[in-house]
Protein backbone atom coordinates (compact mmCIF):
# COMPACT_ATOMS: atom_id res chain seq x y z
CA UNK A 1 0.00 0.00 0.00
CA UNK A 2 2.91 2.34 1.02
CA UNK A 3 4.14 1.77 -3.12
CA UNK A 4 0.40 2.51 -4.00
CA UNK A 5 0.37 5.54 -1.88
CA UNK A 6 3.17 7.11 -3.56
CA UNK A 7 1.68 6.68 -7.12
CA UNK A 8 -1.33 8.00 -6.49
CA UNK A 9 0.84 10.79 -4.88
CA UNK A 10 2.50 10.95 -7.99
CA UNK A 11 -0.26 11.78 -10.38
CA UNK A 12 -2.41 14.22 -8.33
CA UNK A 13 -3.25 17.39 -10.56
CA UNK A 14 -3.52 15.27 -13.38
CA UNK A 15 -6.47 13.16 -13.18
CA UNK A 16 -9.54 15.44 -12.36
CA UNK A 17 -12.22 15.07 -12.29
CA UNK A 18 -11.15 11.42 -11.48
CA UNK A 19 -9.35 10.06 -8.15
CA UNK A 20 -5.60 10.01 -8.23
CA UNK A 21 -5.82 6.57 -7.27
CA UNK A 22 -2.56 4.22 -7.33
CA UNK A 23 -2.70 0.13 -7.76
CA UNK A 24 -0.04 -2.30 -6.81
CA UNK A 25 -0.01 -6.09 -8.03
CA UNK A 26 1.58 -8.83 -6.37
CA UNK A 27 2.71 -12.36 -8.19
CA UNK A 28 1.70 -15.85 -6.64
CA UNK A 29 4.91 -15.17 -4.50
CA UNK A 30 3.74 -11.66 -3.02
CA UNK A 31 6.77 -9.80 -4.98
CA UNK A 32 5.55 -6.99 -6.87
CA UNK A 33 5.29 -7.09 -10.43
CA UNK A 34 3.06 -3.69 -11.48
CA UNK A 35 2.87 -0.15 -10.05
CA UNK A 36 0.04 2.05 -11.52
CA UNK A 37 -1.41 5.17 -10.96
CA UNK A 38 -4.62 6.72 -12.82
CA UNK A 39 -4.10 8.13 -16.43
CA UNK A 40 -5.56 11.31 -17.01
CA UNK A 41 -9.18 11.07 -18.33
CA UNK A 42 -9.96 8.98 -20.84
CA UNK A 43 -6.66 6.98 -19.90
CA UNK A 44 -6.56 3.71 -18.13
CA UNK A 45 -7.21 3.54 -14.72
CA UNK A 46 -4.49 2.68 -11.55
CA UNK A 47 -5.59 -1.02 -11.90
CA UNK A 48 -5.34 -1.22 -15.73
CA UNK A 49 -1.61 -0.18 -15.39
CA UNK A 50 -0.69 -1.86 -13.24
CA UNK A 51 -2.10 -5.08 -14.61
CA UNK A 52 -0.79 -4.52 -18.00
CA UNK A 53 2.96 -4.31 -15.79
CA UNK A 54 2.17 -7.51 -14.15
CA UNK A 55 1.17 -9.73 -17.45
CA UNK A 56 0.41 -13.40 -16.76
CA UNK A 57 2.43 -13.01 -13.51
CA UNK A 58 -0.83 -11.28 -12.08
CA UNK A 59 -3.32 -14.71 -12.15
CA UNK A 60 -3.59 -16.30 -8.65
CA UNK A 61 -1.80 -12.96 -7.47
CA UNK A 62 -3.52 -9.79 -4.82
CA UNK A 63 -3.85 -6.12 -5.82
CA UNK A 64 -3.55 -3.64 -3.47
CA UNK A 65 -5.15 -0.58 -4.60
CA UNK A 66 -5.91 2.97 -2.55
CA UNK A 67 -9.40 3.40 -3.77
CA UNK A 68 -12.21 0.15 -4.15
CA UNK A 69 -12.07 -0.31 -8.40
CA UNK A 70 -14.63 1.14 -10.37
CA UNK A 71 -17.71 -1.18 -10.80
CA UNK A 72 -19.53 1.06 -13.73
CA UNK A 73 -18.76 1.79 -17.03
CA UNK A 74 -17.46 5.17 -17.74
CA UNK A 75 -15.09 6.65 -20.29
CA UNK A 76 -13.02 3.41 -19.72
CA UNK A 77 -14.51 -0.27 -18.83
CA UNK A 78 -15.07 -1.02 -15.19
CA UNK A 79 -11.90 -1.60 -13.11
CA UNK A 80 -13.29 -4.93 -11.25
CA UNK A 81 -13.46 -6.78 -14.67
CA UNK A 82 -10.30 -6.04 -15.48
CA UNK A 83 -9.10 -7.55 -12.18
CA UNK A 84 -11.68 -10.95 -12.56
CA UNK A 85 -10.26 -11.16 -16.08
CA UNK A 86 -6.45 -11.33 -15.04
CA UNK A 87 -7.02 -13.86 -12.24
CA UNK A 88 -6.70 -11.65 -9.16
CA UNK A 89 -7.47 -13.53 -6.05
CA UNK A 90 -6.77 -11.15 -3.47
CA UNK A 91 -7.49 -7.64 -3.02
CA UNK A 92 -6.69 -5.16 -0.07
CA UNK A 93 -8.51 -1.70 -0.52
CA UNK A 94 -8.02 1.49 1.58
CA UNK A 95 -10.77 3.14 1.43
CA UNK A 96 -14.11 2.62 -0.69
CA UNK A 97 -15.53 4.80 -3.18
CA UNK A 98 -18.50 6.98 -1.82
CA UNK A 99 -19.61 8.12 -5.36
CA UNK A 100 -22.68 5.73 -6.06
CA UNK A 101 -22.51 5.34 -9.81
CA UNK A 102 -18.60 4.47 -9.35
CA UNK A 103 -19.48 2.04 -5.70
CA UNK A 104 -20.06 -1.84 -5.50
CA UNK A 105 -16.55 -2.64 -6.29
CA UNK A 106 -16.26 -4.92 -3.44
CA UNK A 107 -19.49 -6.69 -3.86
CA UNK A 108 -18.81 -7.26 -7.44
CA UNK A 109 -15.35 -8.79 -6.48
CA UNK A 110 -16.63 -10.77 -3.17
CA UNK A 111 -19.47 -12.43 -6.02
CA UNK A 112 -16.92 -13.32 -8.20
CA UNK A 113 -15.03 -15.44 -4.97
CA UNK A 114 -12.06 -12.39 -4.61
CA UNK A 115 -11.04 -11.96 -1.29
CA UNK A 116 -11.34 -8.37 -0.25
CA UNK A 117 -9.71 -6.41 2.31
CA UNK A 118 -10.88 -2.51 3.14
CA UNK A 119 -9.15 -0.59 5.09
CA UNK A 120 -5.75 -0.61 5.12
CA UNK A 121 -3.89 2.19 5.75
CA UNK A 122 -6.72 4.35 5.27
CA UNK A 123 -6.47 7.44 7.05
CA UNK A 124 -3.02 8.23 5.33
CA UNK A 125 -4.82 7.80 2.03
CA UNK A 126 -8.25 10.16 2.74
CA UNK A 127 -5.61 12.45 4.54
CA UNK A 128 -3.43 12.72 1.63
CA UNK A 129 -3.58 11.97 -1.73
CA UNK A 130 -7.47 11.27 -2.23
CA UNK A 131 -8.38 13.94 0.37
CA UNK A 132 -9.31 16.49 -2.24
CA UNK A 133 -11.39 14.10 -4.35
CA UNK A 134 -12.97 11.88 -1.44
CA UNK A 135 -14.31 15.57 -0.56
CA UNK A 136 -15.11 16.50 -4.03
CA UNK A 137 -17.66 12.66 -4.46
CA UNK A 138 -19.32 13.36 -1.08
CA UNK A 139 -19.88 16.97 -1.59
CA UNK A 140 -20.29 17.83 -4.85
CA UNK A 141 -17.91 20.89 -5.06
CA UNK A 142 -14.05 21.22 -4.87
CA UNK A 143 -11.99 21.02 -1.66
CA UNK A 144 -10.70 24.12 -0.74
CA UNK A 145 -7.15 24.62 1.34
CA UNK A 146 -6.59 28.40 2.46
CA UNK A 147 -2.88 28.93 2.40
CA UNK A 148 -1.12 31.71 4.16
CA UNK A 149 2.04 32.62 5.46
CA UNK A 150 2.05 34.25 9.08
CA UNK A 151 4.33 36.50 11.45
CA UNK A 152 3.92 35.34 14.87
CA UNK A 153 1.35 38.10 15.42
CA UNK A 154 -0.61 37.11 12.68
CA UNK A 155 0.75 39.31 10.07
CA UNK A 156 0.27 38.59 6.18
CA UNK A 157 2.24 42.08 5.24
CA UNK A 158 4.18 45.15 6.85
CA UNK A 159 2.63 48.01 7.13
CA UNK A 160 4.11 49.77 4.68
CA UNK A 161 2.74 46.37 2.40
CA UNK A 162 5.91 44.76 2.15
CA UNK A 163 5.59 41.35 2.41
CA UNK A 164 8.42 39.52 0.75
CA UNK A 165 9.68 37.30 2.31
CA UNK A 166 7.79 36.71 5.33
CA UNK A 167 7.89 32.95 5.26
CA UNK A 168 11.09 31.19 4.78
CA UNK A 169 13.04 29.66 1.54
CA UNK A 170 11.95 25.84 3.01
CA UNK A 171 8.54 27.28 2.95
CA UNK A 172 8.07 28.52 -0.21
CA UNK A 173 9.78 25.80 -2.04
CA UNK A 174 7.48 23.70 -0.32
CA UNK A 175 4.70 25.57 -1.50
CA UNK A 176 5.28 25.36 -5.18
CA UNK A 177 5.56 22.11 -4.62
CA UNK A 178 1.73 22.11 -3.03
CA UNK A 179 0.87 24.39 -6.48
CA UNK A 180 2.18 21.81 -8.77
CA UNK A 181 -0.34 19.52 -7.47
CA UNK A 182 -3.50 21.21 -7.33
CA UNK A 183 -6.03 22.03 -10.21
CA UNK A 184 -6.16 25.97 -9.49
CA UNK A 185 -4.84 28.99 -7.23
CA UNK A 186 -6.97 31.05 -6.27
CA UNK A 187 -7.37 35.16 -5.12
CA UNK A 188 -9.18 37.89 -4.80
CA UNK A 189 -9.01 40.60 -6.92
CA UNK A 190 -7.79 42.90 -4.26
CA UNK A 191 -4.49 41.02 -4.06
CA UNK A 192 -3.76 41.09 -7.91
CA UNK A 193 -3.76 44.72 -8.06
CA UNK A 194 -2.25 45.07 -4.66
CA UNK A 195 0.55 42.73 -5.19
CA UNK A 196 0.19 41.49 -8.49
CA UNK A 197 1.32 37.92 -8.22
CA UNK A 198 2.08 35.23 -10.77
CA UNK A 199 0.21 32.25 -9.54
CA UNK A 200 2.08 29.90 -11.07
CA UNK A 201 4.11 26.47 -10.14
CA UNK A 202 7.47 26.78 -10.02
CA UNK A 203 10.18 24.18 -9.86
CA UNK A 204 13.47 24.54 -7.19
CA UNK A 205 15.18 26.27 -10.47
CA UNK A 206 12.43 29.25 -10.74
CA UNK A 207 11.30 27.73 -13.91
CA UNK A 208 7.77 27.61 -14.66
CA UNK A 209 6.58 23.58 -14.08
CA UNK A 210 5.52 21.87 -16.88
CA UNK A 211 2.08 21.28 -15.66
CA UNK A 212 0.29 24.85 -14.53
CA UNK A 213 -3.07 24.81 -11.95
CA UNK A 214 -5.95 26.96 -13.44
CA UNK A 215 -5.13 30.58 -12.24
CA UNK A 216 -8.76 32.11 -10.41
CA UNK A 217 -9.18 35.56 -10.02
CA UNK A 218 -12.35 36.40 -7.20
CA UNK A 219 -13.82 40.15 -7.84
CA UNK A 220 -15.92 42.82 -9.63
CA UNK A 221 -13.86 44.92 -11.84
CA UNK A 222 -11.20 44.45 -14.39
CA UNK A 223 -7.71 43.51 -13.91
CA UNK A 224 -4.41 45.74 -15.13
CA UNK A 225 -4.03 45.19 -18.48
CA UNK A 226 -0.34 44.54 -17.67
CA UNK A 227 -1.49 41.26 -14.87
CA UNK A 228 0.84 38.89 -14.54
CA UNK A 229 -2.22 36.77 -13.75
CA UNK A 230 -2.80 37.51 -17.57
CA UNK A 231 0.28 36.37 -18.85
CA UNK A 232 0.50 33.01 -21.09
CA UNK A 233 2.41 30.87 -18.27
CA UNK A 234 -0.68 29.33 -17.20
CA UNK A 235 -5.06 29.90 -18.18
CA UNK A 236 -7.12 32.49 -16.18
CA UNK A 237 -9.85 32.23 -14.80
CA UNK A 238 -12.09 35.86 -13.75
CA UNK A 239 -14.77 35.41 -12.14
CA UNK A 240 -16.34 38.78 -11.49
CA UNK A 241 -18.87 37.55 -8.05
CA UNK A 242 -18.23 38.04 -4.34
CA UNK A 243 -20.27 34.94 -3.91
CA UNK A 244 -18.39 31.78 -2.74
CA UNK A 245 -20.85 29.21 -3.78
CA UNK A 246 -20.99 31.06 -7.15
CA UNK A 247 -17.08 30.76 -7.59
CA UNK A 248 -17.13 26.32 -6.79
CA UNK A 249 -19.94 25.91 -8.90
CA UNK A 250 -18.31 27.44 -11.71
CA UNK A 251 -14.93 25.44 -10.88
CA UNK A 252 -16.83 22.52 -10.70
CA UNK A 253 -18.42 22.88 -14.32
CA UNK A 254 -14.71 22.58 -14.79
CA UNK A 255 -13.79 19.44 -13.53
CA UNK A 256 -11.83 21.21 -10.79
CA UNK A 257 -11.14 18.91 -7.46
CA UNK A 258 -8.84 20.40 -5.38
CA UNK A 259 -8.18 24.39 -4.89
CA UNK A 260 -5.85 26.60 -3.33
CA UNK A 261 -6.76 29.16 -1.60
CA UNK A 262 -4.14 32.35 -1.54
CA UNK A 263 -5.49 35.25 -0.99
CA UNK A 264 -6.41 37.79 0.15
CA UNK A 265 -7.65 38.59 3.62
CA UNK A 266 -11.42 39.22 2.51
CA UNK A 267 -11.76 36.51 0.50
CA UNK A 268 -10.83 34.32 3.39
CA UNK A 269 -13.23 35.82 4.96
CA UNK A 270 -16.04 35.39 2.59
CA UNK A 271 -14.98 31.43 2.28
CA UNK A 272 -14.69 30.80 5.58
CA UNK A 273 -18.10 32.95 6.77
CA UNK A 274 -19.51 30.49 4.10
CA UNK A 275 -18.42 27.26 5.77
CA UNK A 276 -16.24 26.34 2.22
CA UNK A 277 -13.06 25.85 3.57
CA UNK A 278 -11.57 23.00 4.01
CA UNK A 279 -8.37 22.97 5.46
CA UNK A 280 -6.24 25.87 6.69
CA UNK A 281 -2.42 25.34 5.87
CA UNK A 282 -0.75 28.36 8.05
CA UNK A 283 3.23 28.91 7.77
CA UNK A 284 4.07 31.02 10.77
CA UNK A 285 7.23 32.69 10.57
CA UNK A 286 9.29 33.33 13.67
CA UNK A 287 8.98 37.26 13.43
CA UNK A 288 7.25 40.22 14.86
CA UNK A 289 5.61 43.28 13.02
CA UNK A 290 3.19 44.68 15.47
CA UNK A 291 1.29 46.70 12.41
CA UNK A 292 0.54 45.95 9.05
CA UNK A 293 -2.42 43.39 7.27
CA UNK A 294 -4.13 40.28 9.05
CA UNK A 295 -4.38 37.10 7.35
CA UNK A 296 -7.95 37.06 7.68
CA UNK A 297 -10.54 39.71 7.18
CA UNK A 298 -14.30 39.41 8.40
CA UNK A 299 -15.62 36.05 8.85
CA UNK A 300 -19.32 36.37 10.06
CA UNK A 301 -18.13 36.15 13.96
CA UNK A 302 -18.41 38.77 16.29
CA UNK A 303 -18.51 36.96 19.32
CA UNK A 304 -15.75 34.52 20.74
CA UNK A 305 -18.32 31.69 21.18
CA UNK A 306 -18.98 32.37 17.49
CA UNK A 307 -15.54 31.32 16.17
CA UNK A 308 -14.97 28.77 13.71
CA UNK A 309 -13.45 26.04 15.24
CA UNK A 310 -10.50 23.86 13.69
CA UNK A 311 -8.82 20.97 14.48
CA UNK A 312 -4.98 20.60 14.25
CA UNK A 313 -3.89 17.60 12.13
CA UNK A 314 0.04 18.56 11.78
CA UNK A 315 2.48 21.04 13.06
CA UNK A 316 5.76 20.87 12.16
CA UNK A 317 8.91 22.64 11.29
CA UNK A 318 9.43 23.60 8.28
CA UNK A 319 13.31 25.26 7.85
CA UNK A 320 12.81 27.98 10.82
CA UNK A 321 8.95 28.19 10.00
CA UNK A 322 5.86 26.16 11.70
CA UNK A 323 3.46 24.75 9.06
CA UNK A 324 -0.15 23.92 10.79
CA UNK A 325 -2.60 22.03 8.93
CA UNK A 326 -6.40 21.96 10.56
CA UNK A 327 -9.52 20.88 9.43
CA UNK A 328 -13.15 22.26 10.58
CA UNK A 329 -14.69 20.55 13.48
CA UNK A 330 -17.22 19.04 12.34
CA UNK A 331 -21.11 18.94 13.86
Amino acid sequence: MELAIAASEGVRGTTSPNPPVGAVVLDRDGLVVGVGATSPPGGPHAEVVALAAAGERARGGTAVVTLEPCAHHGRTPPCVDALLAAGIAEVHIAVTDPNPVAAGGVAKLEAAGVRVRVGLLAQRVAGGPLRAWLHYARTGRPHVTWKYATTLDGRVAAADGTSRWISGEASRAEVHEFRRKVDAIMAGRGTVLADDPRLTARLDDGTDAPRQPLRVVVGMGDLPAGAHVLDDAAPTLHLRTRDPAVVLTELTSRGVVDVLLEGGPRLAGAFLAAGMIDRVLAYVAPQLLGAGPLALADAGVSTVTAAHQFTVEEATMVGSDVRISAVPMRG
